[in-house]
């Protein structure tokens, strides 16, 4: 009973306020006793009800009533308005409206979008509505939101518009979430959404990124069988599939049948097959490819694929022939083009000619980027000249550039190679210092350059070194330096090692007990063999497929001693069944 008498007030009150808006008299709206029993369903019903009639009155009224000082409007209200707008179509006001109200209120989440949508019920509108949803959240790269959106669609039943579905796919593929793009592709189909050329590019792009070969040629027989016309994107992104997997013969018969299709190759066909065959070090047909271009225009990827194609295989002197070719042509070489050319030069140890090149590439303001310096630093490094790698390192910070992973891992096998241990760790620490993790390499280096100096103490104290800095130590720590001393037959440095990582509470993995294993098995130490193995039993520490074939191509005694450990590892039930299986067929291939 009191819900019906509530509801004939609220009937009430729309009636008036109605009333008002229809008269003009729109500032009676906020004298205080009227003002106080207008609520935001009121204003929301209050423009349905004129919008009927009345459009322009009820958008107008909405503008108004957003310019009064005291008064903010409701979501309620702000989507109603949005609705009207569309079932009107003014689509560009209603979609403008719609993304500033997506900035402030959380309109993904199911129960506002239940709400909301449940409030008007023409399904077009919604449909439009949470399209422009999907799409809005898609372009802000909020894939997750997007996702939420087009579920609530699905659930009700509302047909997502093909532009929406393509926006997310891409979002989708843009973020890496390849699983999810195919399962959400999957409930499209069956939710009767008919993919068109945009839909198939973008999952097609897709299988390129995967590198999902049996994936895109399926997509091909589908477009096919749905006489739905592979376009200039498609073939192109399928060549380029084609050419990343080395599977150059295939490429090339993608780009006869586009031609037979009636498709002309564009400077991005050309470009994907003689990178292709710059990647095989084919630079004979390389070049014939890049002679016979035609109805398009080499750009500057074509020339630097070719020249970083012959500075691989060693032809720095084409190259550069090549590179004074494009200049001719009104082509500059950019900062990749020079990297390429870079790079072989210290590969070589032509130092002198890298600096000449430096020169030139700041004579044409061309600006270095971290690969210009890394390469640099790289190339001062192999040949020992640290000195002139901290200066590189220096210019790199005064132009702006963040040292990498690949910076100091460069410079810390250099120090370790002129036998500078105190450089090194120097590095080390100033590495671990701006938050990037020292690799397996790092460590292996540096106790190399100890064991070379005699100073297997210094590796043993590097654990406390850390401590003492203030810097955590985890498993990876440990097991970097174990493998390392076990690989060099010093097993009481692994050992040591082993019980510090212990006693402070760091519990070792697969790889640290199978490798100090191992090392003990080969030094006849079969008893502490033994041990370690039956302490990964009881602690449930199985050996793994990819721990396996690191093994097998680590040590190169490849005999029946390493087959005696693996025949222990099996009786311990330390591999499952399935890797055992795995395992078994590696044999059998090799």
């Amino acid at each position: 009973m009191a819900n019906l008498v509530r509801a004939n007030v609220d009937n009430e009150m729309v009636k008036a306020v109605t009333a008002v808006m229809l008269k003009g008299h729109w500032d009676n709206l906020l004298k205080p006793k009227i003002g106080s029993c207008v609520t935001s369903t009121t204003i929301s019903q209050a423009l349905l009800d004129i919008s009927q009639y009345y459009f322009s009155l009820s958008w107008s009224f909405f503008k108004w009533a957003e310019s009064v000082p005291s008064y903010k409007h409701s979501l309620q209200s702000s989507w109603t308005m949005i609705y009207i707008l569309t079932k009107q179509k003014h689509f560009k006001t209603a979609q403008e409206m719609l993304q500033k109200v997506a900035v402030k209120d959380f309109l993904s989440s199911p129960t506002v979008l239940n709400a909301l949508v449940s409030s008007n019920l023409n399904n077009d509108v919604n449909s439009h509505l949470l399209s422009w949803l999907v799409i809005y959240y898609a372009n802000s790269k909020l894939p997750h939101d997007a996702i939420q959106v087009f579920e609530h669609m699905r659930v009700c039943k509302l047909m997502p518009h093909t532009h929406a579905c393509t926006s997310l796919l891409n979002s989708l593929v843009k973020d890496g979430l390849t699983d999810t793009l195919w399962k959400i592709y999957k409930k499209l189909q069956k939710m009767g959404v008919v993919p068109n050329i945009y839909i198939y590019n973008v999952l097609m792009h897709a299988c390129c990124k995967s590198g999902d070969v049996e994936r895109a040629e399926d997509l091909l027989r589908e477009m096919e069988f749905k006489a739905t016309f592979p376009d200039l994107y498609t073939y192109n992104t399928l060549i380029s599939l084609y050419c990343k997997k080395g599977m150059h013969y295939e490429a090339l018969c993608v780009q006869d049948r586009m031609e037979r299709a009636g498709v002309c190759p564009d400077i991005v066909t050309y470009n994907s097959l003689i990178y292709s065959y710059c990647r095989e070090g084919r630079m004979r047909e390389a070049m014939r490819l890049f002679k016979e271009i035609k109805d398009a225009t080499a750009n500057l990827v074509t020339y630097t694929t070719l020249i970083d194609g012959y500075c691989r295989a060693n032809s720095v002197t084409e190259a550069l022939k090549l590179r004074d070719a494009m200049e001719a042509k009104g082509l500059y070489p950019g900062v990749v083009t020079y990297n390429s050319i870079l790079r072989k030069l210290c590969e070589q140890g032509q130092m002198k000619d890298a600096n000449i090149l430096l020169n030139e590439m700041n004579e044409k303001k061309v600006v270095p980027d971290n690969v210009t310096c890394n390469t640099l630093i790289n190339g001062y490094c192999k040949i020992g000249d640290m000195k002139s790698a901290l200066k590189v390192k220096n210019k790199m910070l005064e132009g702006g550039l963040k040292p990498d992973r690949f910076t100091y891992n460069a410079m810390i096998h250099g120090f370790c190679k002129v036998k500078d241990t105190d450089g090194a760790i120097v590095v080390l620490f100033d590495m671990v210092r701006i938050g990037l993790s020292p690799s397996y390499c790092s460590y292996s280096w540096l106790v190399d350059a100890y064991c070379n100096l005699n100073n297997e103490v210094a590796v043993v104290s590097l654990p406390d070194e850390f401590t003492r800095r203030g810097y955590l130590v985890d498993v990876s720590f440990y097991r970097a330096i174990i493998r390392r001393l076990c690989k060099r037959g010093k097993i009481d440095g692994a050992e040591k090692v082993f019980h510090i990582m212990q006693a402070k509470g760091v519990l070792g993995d697969s790889l640290i007990y199978a490798t100090l294993a191992y090392a003990y098995f080969k030094v006849g130490k079969v008893d502490a063999a033994s041990y370690l193995l039956d302490d990964m039993y009881r602690r449930r520490l199985m050996i793994t497929l990819k721990m396996y074939k690191s093994f097998n191509a680590s040590y190169s005694d490849k005999n029946t001693l390493l087959d005696m450990f693996w025949s222990n590892v099996v009786q311990r039930g330390l591999i499952s069944r399935t890797v055992y299986d795995d395992i078994q067929q590696l044999k059998i291939l090799s």
